[in-house]
């Protein structure tokens, strides 16, 4: 199956948004032509009729340079009024595996985004990767909320306030993430994971 490229996902990200029709909406509503549109704008009629028909992905300066036109700020066009109810699918083809840090030269895990591109979500939900290494090459992290993780294959070992767990397939720990914590793959073959973070509680 084809891998979609760096262009495709941002594109693909921002169709989501429906750019096109909402700048139709507002010109429409406004009862601007998309000749007088483009004198006040300094685009082209053309390429504003692509931009309301979705063959074309505005860039910000462009979308700035309309949105001053009528007025409004830049998340009129990147919030949904609609009230539609959350439903985001991610392909499987459409993730991009990235390492712990950029700057490791053995990272102790990789992970993938499952929620990438959804709008109003509360939460992040990843797909990591745990090689096997030592407990000290993990690196030790914190952030703020809460985490939960689902060991899907291996056995992965986490060490919180100062002692292991060693957790196998199936087994699954919430922890509270803003404590410093590492993880491993314990196991010969590492271990893979589902792991879900969730904002502090306000």
């Amino acid at each position: 199956m084809k891998q979609e490229t760096g262009p495709e996902t941002i594109e693909r990200v921002l169709s989501s948004y429906e750019l096109g029709r909402k700048l139709r909406q507002l010109r429409l509503r406004k009862k601007i032509a998309l000749v007088d549109l483009g004198k006040h704008t300094g685009l082209s009629p053309s390429m504003l009729s692509q931009l309301e028909n979705g063959k074309m992905v505005p860039t910000l300066p462009t979308l700035a340079r309309i949105a001053m036109v009528f007025d409004v700020g830049l998340d009129h066009f990147f919030s949904d009024k609609r009230g539609r109810k959350l439903f985001s699918v991610v392909r499987a083809q459409e993730r991009v595996r990235f390492p712990e840090r950029s700057d490791a030269p053995f990272p102790s895990y990789f992970f993938e985004c499952l929620t990438f591109g959804s709008q109003g979500k509360g939460m992040q939900a990843y797909l990591a990767e745990f090689p096997h290494r030592p407990l000290t090459e993990s690196a030790e992290h914190c952030h703020e909320g809460s985490e939960f993780l689902f060991v899907l294959d291996g056995t992965l070992t986490i060490r919180f306030q100062s002692e292991d767990h060693e957790l196998g397939a199936g087994d699954s720990v919430l922890l509270d993430s803003s404590e410093p914590h590492r993880y491993h793959g314990s196991g010969k073959q590492g271990a893979r994971a589902v792991v879900i973070t969730l904002p502090p509680r306000i």
